[in-house]
């Protein structure tokens, strides 16, 4: 018997019992399925993460006072011994140039903008210092970004986002318009291009001012953070290292002592959004790998009455001249065809949950090529290896005793 014969005759027998073959392929339809699902948002979250998060910038990373904090208890620990990064450490890490290319100082808080009648409040307000624009991800979409001058004399100029101009200047020209924030006056010099949202929270509500001018407002109580770029991407690690060196000497502390402040990197994040997300992908394969298995011993089941309905059939072909090896094909082709079947609409059901999921709630999807055929390929497997009992069974008939059967 042929492949394609083979195959033909399988397809006719599914088609002959459709509801039959559907209910017996609900295991392994939910199994492929849920893992497709799982790892199209775990693969969505990944691209997201490195597109939206984990960029910090140019060969840059960041030091802030407390560093990737993951548990309540951490950041307790963390908010008792590690001291707040100061504009003197800031100053400090500008002076070295080894394996510095630049940095830059961020202080951020929140403050209610206003223009004309129009208020909105709870908008993020960053104090940076000049160069920062050279360092962030951020870029100038309309007019320009703080001076130098303007951050030394501590003037009452802003670079405002995206959402800003949507609300407050939605047919006017934002430049030169003056906003006040918490009630003072702000000259608006430029804005910055749309960035978007990360799971549905918009990043493109803020103020950027001098930093000069954060503190006269708001005060230099509190810790600040560090943007720093390396000269080059395979400096960054010694970039980080110079800026520890800095901070520990500055700091007094011992050979032995942790550091009592942050370094976050793109790494660093990364390597987090692995350890959580890899967790998850184990315990969903895991869990979804039972619902396979069941789904197999289903299709075993159901193979083995199909055996039964269909002894006459089998006589009927070994007594026209079918080998054992014919049969053998003839059921080993049915029971993978038809757990190939269930891998595919397992595929196809995770596809439209994805896009469903995606269009509810923004959440990030993408359907890995890799995964989408390693599925296929176990489901294709799995009716192949439960297949196997059935299909020796009918292929040891004896062609007479099948021949009796009613």
């Amino acid at each position: 018997m042929r492949f394609i014969e083979a195959v033909w005759l399988a397809l006719s027998a599914i088609r002959a019992h459709k509801l039959r073959s559907f209910l017996t392929l609900l295991g392994i339809i939910f199994g492929v399925g849920v893992v497709i699902m799982v790892v199209s948002l775990v693969e969505g979250f990944n691209k997201y993460v490195d597109e939206k998060i984990a960029d910090l910038g140019s060969n840059a990373f960041v030091v802030n006072k407390m560093g990737i904090v993951t548990s309540m208890h951490e950041w307790i620990e963390r908010s008792k011994k590690n001291k707040d990064i100061k504009i003197d450490d800031f100053h400090a890490i500008t002076e070295h140039h080894a394996y510095i290319k630049d940095a830059a100082a961020m202080k951020r808080g929140q403050a209610d903008i206003k223009y004309g009648t129009q208020l909105l409040q709870g908008v993020d307000i960053i104090g940076v210092s000049a160069n920062m624009v050279d360092i962030d991800t951020i870029k100038v979409g309309e007019g320009r970004y703080i001076t130098a001058d303007e951050e030394e004399r501590a003037q009452n100029t802003c670079f405002i986002g995206y959402e800003l101009i949507k609300q407050l200047f939605p047919a006017v020209d934002s430049i030169d318009k003056e906003i006040r924030i918490d009630g003072r006056p702000f000259r608006v010099v430029g804005a910055a291009e749309e960035i978007g949202t990360v799971l549905g929270n918009p990043r493109d509500n803020f103020v950027i001012i001098p930093i000069s001018t954060y503190q006269n407002i708001y005060g230099s109580r509190g810790s600040i953070a560090i943007r720093v770029a390396a000269t080059t991407p395979e400096t960054i690690d010694r970039a980080q290292d110079e800026v520890r060196v800095i901070l520990r000497a500055r700091r007094r502390l011992n050979y032995a002592d942790p550091d009592n402040f942050g370094i976050v990197t793109s790494d660093a994040i990364n390597n987090l959004r692995e350890q959580i997300f890899g967790t998850i992908s184990i315990v969903a394969v895991g869990v979804t790998s039972i619902s396979l298995v069941v789904g197999g011993i289903v299709i075993m089941n159901m193979m083995l009455v199909s055996v039964t309905e269909r002894t006459r059939e089998i006589g009927i072909r070994k007594s026209l001249g079918a080998r054992r090896v014919d049969i053998l094909k003839q059921f080993l082709a049915e029971s993978t065809a038809l757990s190939l079947l269930g891998g595919c609409a397992g595929v196809a059901m995770a596809y439209g949950l994805g896009r469903l999921v995606n269009a509810l709630f923004s959440l990030p999807i993408s359907l890995p090529i890799f995964w989408t055929v390693m599925a296929l390929s176990v489901s294709g497997s799995i009716g192949l290896f439960f297949g196997i009992y059935p299909a020796w069974k009918a292929a040891k008939l004896d062609p007479i005793v099948a021949l009796r059967a009613d």
